[in-house]
């Protein structure tokens, strides 16, 4: 079995010691294979936080580690930084890739960079960003889970979150749908869910393929009542001809025990 830790929205610069600690005893407990950290890893693309981000993720001690840049990445108040270097500080400490991919046994993930410094918070993915997905979703092989990652969130649940929402997420899920993606992470929004696109109306795909949403992992800035959380997705390929199938579980933070526990198990049945 492959197990991924998917987190999401740890903005140093904000984080809470005892969530840090408690993230770090749950990967010791896990042993996850590879960890997806899916943008705003600083609250402010300061260098001291993109330092501390970097030592918490070297202290996970996980060989394999995917990170995509959010907006809070990109400077904010430095406007020299942010029209000439807006990724300076990311590109320092996790280096000049913002597309990175991860490929190991039967795990394909792929990363898009969906920030754009023009547009402050907002995101977006382009028509050659969704097509250089779909080829490599084309050449993935049968027994692999198949990932992509992006920050803004690629659908939304609540129609107030809606202005979040991925510009040309519609058009990107549909693409890579057919390409035989399974599932798109992302955060931005600190909202975990999980969402069927293909039982979605506006989002409808002909495939399955599941939108799998990060809270805020280790900032006190969490929303919409969620607590801090993350996403722990296990997966072996089928054998004997069974069907497809990946668990997404949701951890969430317990103030009172100071650990993360598993509060939303998923079974997902997956397209061939």
């Amino acid at each position: 079995m492959t197990v991924l830790l998917h987190i999401s929205d740890t903005h140093f610069g904000t984080e809470e010691p005892p969530v840090v600690a408690a993230l770090q005893a749950l990967v010791r407990e896990q042993q996850p294979d590879a960890v997806i950290l899916s943008g705003d890893i600083t609250q402010r693309a300061r260098s001291a936080q993109f330092a501390a981000a970097r030592q918490f993720c070297d202290s996970l001690g996980v060989q394999r580690l995917l990170t995509l840049p959010g907006n809070h990445d990109i400077p904010l108040y430095n406007v020299v930084a942010r029209l000439f270097s807006p990724y300076g500080g990311y590109k320092a400490c996790f280096g000049d890739e913002l597309e990175p991919e991860l490929e190991f046994g039967d795990v394909l993930v792929i990363g898009v960079n969906t920030t754009r410094p023009e547009r402050h918070k907002d995101g977006e993915v382009s028509a050659a960003q969704i097509n250089r997905v779909v080829k490599r979703l084309h050449g993935a092989r049968p027994e692999q889970l198949r990932v992509v990652v992006t920050h803004q969130p690629a659908c939304v649940m609540r129609p107030e979150d809606e202005k979040d929402r991925l510009h040309g997420g519609e058009a990107a899920v549909q693409a890579w749908a057919r390409a035989g993606a399974d599932l798109v992470l992302g955060g931005h929004i600190h909202l975990p869910f999980v969402s069927d696109l293909c039982a979605r109306a506006e989002t409808a795909t002909t495939r399955p393929l599941y939108c799998v949403q990060a809270g805020t992992a280790l900032s006190h800035r969490v929303r919409h009542g969620s607590p801090n959380s993350v996403n722990v997705i296990r997966w072996s390929p089928p054998a004997n001809g069974d069907a497809r199938q990946v668990r997404v579980e949701r951890w969430d933070y317990d103030l009172a025990d100071s650990r993360f526990e598993l509060t939303h198990p998923y079974e997902l049945a997956l397209g061939e």
